[in-house]
């Protein structure tokens, strides 16, 4: 009889039987109801285990649905924020009415969520969404769909709450929506993973950095033509995202090793 069989100790003699019996053949005490389930394991007959023993040694995974390849935080963003300003430009209400963040005002919690998908005009739209489609789709493709719906919220709720903050202890009338926030800080995010997969691969690094640096310099711009494109919010949700990256690619760099 192998070792791996031999796992059973009687209570009443300290022999070490089958597990597969419910009586110890030496003394005959009785060592359960009845016998065990069997499973094939390692190749061998062994008791059958339950599904928490399972999990616990890592034998078991419980179940995950897994999406589809896709930017899909990426472009639900972008869809929100596309249908949030055609419904705003059909009922020609203010962006305030849609999410917006008034300062010096008090805000609801709720509005730091919704005010970067609120958009001013088109140009805004297009501008800020054209940079998070582009590098949020790449950041997507490598830290996953979860991780990015908390990077997007992370940058874009940040800089407005920072900018509310900013502009409330200045005392200064500002109104702020718009994700350039979350546009500057996927931004920043693709720039630090990429400069971290290009110290770790072995051939030469053959980044293109300029549409990063222009797309950089436009999110940064908006912030002149558009009322409610604030600038700290810009800045702090490019250092948001850039915090984000630093994170995870030292955890990647870590697992590498």
């Amino acid at each position: 009889m192998s070792e791996t069989e031999l796992q059973v100790v009687c209570k009443s003699c300290g022999a070490e039987v089958s597990p597969f019996v419910t009586e110890c053949p030496y003394c005959g005490t009785r060592l359960r109801k009845r016998a065990p389930d069997l499973e094939e394991r390692d190749g061998e007959l062994a008791p059958q285990r339950s599904r928490r023993e399972k999990i616990r040694d890592g034998s078991a995974r419980l179940p995950r649905p897994d999406l589809p390849p896709g930017p899909w935080a990426t472009g639900l963003v972008l869809v929100v924020s596309a249908v949030l300003l055609i419904v705003r430009l059909m009922l020609g209400d203010d962006p305030s009415r849609f999410g917006a963040v008034g300062a010096p005002s008090p805000a609801d919690w709720w509005r730091f969520l919704l005010a970067p998908l609120v958009y001013e005009g088109v140009g805004y739209l297009f501008a800020a969404g054209l940079a998070i489609a582009f590098f949020g789709a790449a950041v997507e493709q490598r830290l996953g769909t979860v991780p990015m719906v908390a990077l997007l919220v992370a940058c874009g709720s940040l800089g407005i709450l920072g900018a509310f903050a900013i502009a409330d202890q200045r005392g200064v009338v500002e109104v702020l929506a718009g994700g350039n926030g979350a546009a500057l800080g996927v931004i920043a995010a693709w720039w630090i993973v990429r400069r971290s997969e290009a110290r770790r691969s072995v051939e030469p690094d053959s980044v293109e950095w300029a549409p990063a640096l222009i797309a950089a310099a436009v999110i940064l711009g908006l912030t002149l033509v558009q009322d409610t494109a604030g600038l700290f919010a810009a800045i702090i949700g490019g250092a948001t995202g850039a915090l984000a990256a630093v994170i995870s690619s030292i955890g990647a760099e870590r697992a590498g090793r």
